[in-house]
């Protein structure tokens, strides 16, 4: 890849488009960001510290392993994800299932903020948003990345326990794209331990490997120089160096450690093709590889690469939005297409340029070939001035906004970006050092650079190609020698260069009649309510958390609630649809064109009980934003065109779905739900011919033709002085028709008392999926929505214990729970998982007998104190959050409930009994839905 590299650098500078002085610079080394200390022990082991105070008195402590399941042998498949679960099941300082006990107590939730993943090539372990006040809290994290270092207690009784939990966690995965993964992976790694190196592994190897393979594997893979800890946050970098060299230093290297392989993947002359079949996939997925060199680790430390890796974003950029403009077309070759640079699907010793189309049941062939026809496109003749003009604007500007908020960053970014470097040694130079360097030197590329290295990427050999399809009777299934023979097709095709067409004119041509300010109050937590002359509401509320975000919410109650129960077809796909026309004089394609370099984005939405808009944009932009508002209620756009292209694809995605059993599963829960009820419709393909496109525009300008009652929320760095202009111009010039009106209750409610249905259905794997619902009336009142709050967070520590981790019986149980305000106040308690069929009964009693003891006894203190910490934590952190206050003022003024002013005090006050009182008046009422699907028990 190195030779890639220097071609590209080179390209750039016998295009003409460099400068003397840049061409003489060649190559300097990429800076490394100041503000982080990089150290390395004696043994090997790495480390990163960074401070930084957004969250305030929070950090993020990682470890991360240069170790995933590439490095297992044939009979250890599933053992690096193995070691990774028992990181959470003992250690020597941390017993049993002290370490999660102890993280919760402190507010670090189970998932949330202490979690961890394991790849092909690499092992990864987070402790997320620690409240770091108190020293020992900071000594004991350490202390934890220490033990799963170095460690692990690996006892045999959790190892047993944690084999049912993995056993799970491969039912609940093992859906159609796993098992045809399984099968095209040893075609498209020919030759290759890429092959069979899948994380989860085989649950023979899961359910009978011997303790002492997991503490062999341990002790040779996990040594420090394959290790690398990254502490970012509100901490002293002097004194967390202090505590690393002092904690890791004493771990030793084995003797003659086992040498740390990457694994290569051989080139091919001819193409890899791979075709798999599964009954419930339900349309068909093509990958298309355009396989080529790596670049190596320490290939990546010279500004060269930073070159390079800035053209393939290019090249991506531009690719992607002519295939998005491909399937706005009525005769669109594929329902979705994607294209992108970087690592051969699992390895990252091999390099491909990918495409990805999902194609319609009889154009496998078709989507192929345009998928590969497009590529080939860009290669022969690549892309024009005025595309890479828009492209090159928005890196640009993505980049201005970066540098404007570098002093917002969050810790979590920082972290991501080390654990990247220690594990591929990807660049960090900070963004006030690639500000700088990038604008020097993107001016300076041409058009041409892109597209040489584009010529580099795509060759001649070195092609791998595989398709999921649907197995159903009747389906016609490409062959080898047919995919093989639409690449040969494309390669010898006489293709003509794409025409980009654009537009000077601007987003909008006349301004509207602005209206005026005609009063001004002040409004909840800091904000100024401003009324227009037409009715409009706006409030304000400037802040400083983003230096370059301003938010955007617009509600007004109606929503489709209003409309007729028989135009349910037409309003449930009305906020898809409505997109397609693009916006007055711009089509979606030629839309998304003049906006290129500006940060403004603008959606509007019809809900059940509002119609609303949200968007977002940069201060400098507010004025484009607003623009895009007054489009939306003025002047949508309809395109036939894209319309048909809509309708046909989304026939063909329709097509199959019923293969896929969460299908069957959806169907069954919403007739469980709402018995029937005509607006609890599911769309499907022959549904598709009967979409109203003039009906749908109708009911939309229907509700946006009124804006006076309309309700706007802008929040972040705006200055309300240079904004209230833009404002009375734009949001004060909306339409107006002096409507006045409220939803109405559309009367679809949860189907009431105790209803079940429990029923078979084959499927690949055998699995149980249940959902039980349980409903009823609940005052919309602060501490009814804490405590509903904390009842599905006890229930989620509670499952955890008992169903995963005591019985073995599921990889989780989710629960999730609301209260609504209207049309009328009612709260549900959602509760799912995956199981084994033959223990969904035995699992089913766990989950109720886990809510009778809860309302008979309440959660258990510790419990609730961990809760509670965990949502302080969170109040705390989100006080400096725009998304927070945007939501909390949308509650305000939609519902009337402060959810800010008595918050911490609220969740101090709640009491054991206070929740065993809450759970008992709710799950009294005795609304219970249960309905699950299973595939034949076996005996």
């Amino acid at each position: 890849m190195k030779r890639l590299i220097r071609k590209t650098f080179v390209a750039i500078l016998l295009t003409g488009g460099a400068t003397m002085a840049f061409a003489q610079q060649q190559m300097p080394p990429i800076p490394v960001d100041s503000n982080v200390r990089i150290g390395k022990l004696d043994n090997g082991l790495t480390y990163y510290i960074r401070h930084n105070a957004l969250p305030e008195k929070q950090a993020d402590f990682y470890i991360a392993q240069k170790v995933g399941s590439i490095l297992e042998d044939d009979n250890q498949r599933g053992l690096a994800h193995f070691l990774e679960h028992m990181c959470f099941n003992g250690t020597t300082h941390f017993p049993d299932n002290t370490l999660r006990e102890w993280l919760e107590s402190i507010g670090v939730k189970f998932g949330a903020n202490l979690n961890a993943y394991t790849s092909i090539d690499e092992t990864v372990y987070n402790i997320n948003n620690v409240p770091v006040t108190r020293e020992s809290v900071v000594d004991s994290c350490l202390l934890i990345l220490h033990d799963w270092a170095n460690d692990l207690t690996l006892d045999p009784k959790e190892i047993d326990k944690e084999r049912g939990v993995i056993h799970e966690e491969w039912r609940t995965g093992m859906g159609a794209m796993m098992r045809m993964y399984e099968t095209v992976l040893p075609v498209l790694y020919k030759d290759s331990k890429y092959a069979y190196r899948l994380p989860i592994g085989t649950m023979e190897v899961v359910d009978n490997f011997p303790y002492q393979a997991l503490r062999d594997y341990y002790e040779k893979w996990y040594r420090p120089d394959q290790q690398g800890i990254v502490v970012v946050g509100d901490i002293n970098v002097d004194s967390i160096e202090n505590k690393i060299k002092r904690m890791f230093s004493p771990i030793e290297m084995p003797e003659n450690p086992a040498e740390r392989t990457y694994f290569p993947v051989p080139d091919n002359d001819e193409p890899l093709i791979a075709v798999a079949k599964d009954k419930e996939q339900n349309i068909p997925i093509i990958y298309l590889f355009h396989k080529h060199e790596a670049v190596k680790p320490e290939e990546k430390g010279n500004m060269d690469y930073m070159v390079y890796s800035y053209l393939t974003s290019m090249i991506e950029s531009m690719l992607n939005t002519r295939l998005e403009e491909l399937t706005q077309k009525a005769d669109a070759p594929f329902i979705q297409a994607f294209a992108g640079d970087g690592d051969y699907l699992l390895s990252k010793t091999k390099g491909a340029f990918m495409g990805i189309a999902a194609a319609k049941e009889d154009g496998i062939l078709t989507a192929t070939e345009a998928l590969m026809r497009e590529i080939e496109r860009v290669r022969q003749f690549g892309f024009t001035a005025s595309e890479y003009a828009r492209a090159k604007a928005d890196y640009l500007r993505s980049l201005e906004v970066a540098y404007n908020e570098r002093d917002k960053q969050r810790t979590n970014s920082y972290v991501k970006e080390y654990v990247r470097h220690f594990i591929d040694n990807e660049p960090i130079p900070g963004i006030e050092n690639e500000y700088p360097l990038m604008n020097q030197i993107v001016p300076n590329i041409p058009v041409e650079a892109v597209n040489q290295v584009m010529k580099q990427l795509i060759q001649e050999k070195n092609i791998a190609l595989s398709v999921f399809c649907p197995e159903k009777e009747g389906m016609k299934y490409p062959t080898e020698a047919e995919l093989k023979a639409v690449i040969d097709k494309v390669k010898a095709e006489k293709l003509e260069p794409y025409v980009d067409k654009v537009s000077n004119e601007p987003l909008l041509k006349e301004k509207p009649q602005a209206g005026k300010v005609v009063k001004t109050e002040q409004g909840a937590f800091g904000s100024t309510i401003l009324t227009l002359s037409n009715g409009v509401r706006v409030i304000v509320k400037p802040t400083d958390f983003k230096a370059d975000e301003i938010r955007m919410k617009a509600f007004s109650p109606g929503g489709n609630s209003l409309f007729d129960d028989k135009d349910v077809l037409q309003f449930s796909v009305m906020n898809e649809v409505v997109p397609l026309g693009g916006l007055g004089n711009f089509s979606a394609v030629d839309l998304s064109k003049v906006l290129a370099g500006k940060v403004a984005s603008v959606n509007a939405s019809v809900s059940t009980l509002t119609e609303g808009l949200g968007g977002s944009c940069s201060p400098k932009d507010l004025e484009t934003m607003l623009q895009l508002v007054y489009l939306n209620f003025t002047a949508p756009r309809m395109d036939q065109e894209a319309f048909q292209s809509y309708i046909q694809r989304g026939k063909a995605a329709l097509a199959n779905q019923a293969a896929n059993p969460m299908s069957t599963f959806n169907d069954s829960l919403a007739v469980a739900l709402y018995n029937h009820h005509p607006r609890a419709l599911r769309l499907k393909a022959e549904m598709m011919d009967k979409v109203d496109y003039n009906k749908i525009m109708e009911l939309y300008k229907n509700r946006y033709a009124e804006a006076g009652d309309f309700t706007f929320l802008l929040v972040g760095n705006i200055d309300l002085a240079t904004a209230t202009p833009l404002i009375e111009q734009y949001l004060g010039g909306l339409p107006t028709i002096s409507r006045k009106e409220n939803f109405r209750d559309p009367k679809m409610d949860i189907r009431k008392g105790d209803y079940e249905n429990n029923f078979i259905r084959d499927m690949e794997t055998a699995k149980s999926s249940i959902m039980m619902v349980y409903s009823g009336n609940c005052p919309y009142t602060l501490k009814n929505k804490i405590m509903m709050s904390m009842f599905d967070q006890l229930l989620d520590i509670l499952y955890t214990r008992t169903v995963r981790e005591e019985a073995g019986g599921t990889y989780g149980v989710s629960s999730w729970a609301s209260i609504s305000k209207y049309p009328q106040e009612e709260g549900t308690l959602n509760i799912y998982f995956d199981t084994d069929p033959n223990r969904r009964e035995q699992m089913v009693g766990l989950i109720k007998q886990g809510l009778q003891d809860f309302i008979a006894n309440g959660p258990a203190t510790e419990d609730l104190n961990k809760v509670k910490e965990y949502m302080l934590k969170t109040y705390q952190q989100n006080q400096k959050e725009n998304g927070y206050w945007m939501g909390a003022l949308n509650e305000f003024y939609w519902t009337g409930l402060d959810m800010n002013k008595d918050y911490e005090a609220t969740v101090n006050g709640v009491t054991i009994d206070d929740l065993k009182a809450f759970a008992k008046a709710f799950i009294g009422q005795n609304n219970v839905i249960e309905v699950s699907m299973s595939t034949p028990a076996t005996k």
